[in-house]
């Protein structure tokens, strides 16, 4: 896969994901939903921390949410410049084309949301209770400690257990719960790639 298309690609992801964002940041109240199909539709919050909302001060108490917020922007930005100098010597190489697709898509989405994290907070005001505007006098926070926003949601399936499932039966579920973007999805399918096609991305050398 060429240079030029495998930059054209990451820039698309990108421009997608950003004006996604930018769109439910300037248009929805944090918390607000809105129905496009019975299992598709727009529900909008703001991540503060990891996957599933996850957050390292939730591991030590010792970590207050300001530095485990601070201390997760610079392990991102420290990630994906690290994918970005796996990305730029697999260009160099002959490297499988599956690969630079792979690579492409993480580093994308990983570059997606810490744009979130490091300049949301200075960019906007608050979501709570209003829309938030771009570009505003007073941000909601400092410099790394912006929020990744999450607007997509799939609850595909929902009802109760049977009676008869162990433990579960006659419980409520809704299948699928976790909010996500652009980004997440454009990381998340290019692990899938690594993973599905681990043997011909990575093909064992021949024994002479």
């Amino acid at each position: 896969m060429s240079r030029r298309k495998t930059f054209l690609l990451i820039a698309v992801i990108l421009f997608v994901d950003q004006a996604s964002k930018i769109y439910i940041k300037t248009h929805f109240e944090l918390g607000q939903e809105l129905k496009v199909f019975e299992w598709f539709r727009l529900f909008f919050i703001e991540n503060e921390g990891m996957a599933w909302g996850a957050k390292l001060s939730d591991i030590s108490s010792h970590i207050n949410d300001s530095t485990a917020k601070l201390f997760l922007t610079i392990f991102r930005v420290f990630a994906v410049c690290g994918i970005g100098y796996w990305l730029h010597k697999s260009l160099q190489k002959p490297a499988s084309k599956m690969l630079i697709i792979s690579l492409a898509l993480v580093f994308s989405g990983a570059l997606g949301n810490i744009i979130d994290s490091v300049f949301y907070g200075v960019l906007f005001d608050g979501s709570l209770g209003q829309t938030s505007t771009l570009f505003a006098a007073e941000g909601y926070a400092s410099v790394f400690h912006g929020n990744v926003v999450d607007m997509l949601y799939f609850p595909l399936f929902k009802g109760y257990f049977p009676e008869w499932f162990p433990v579960i039966g006659g419980n409520y579920f809704s299948f699928f719960d976790p909010v996500f973007n652009i980004a997440d999805m454009a990381i998340s399918t290019g692990v899938g790639l690594l993973l599905v096609f681990n043997k011909k991305i990575f093909p064992k050398p021949t024994t002479p």
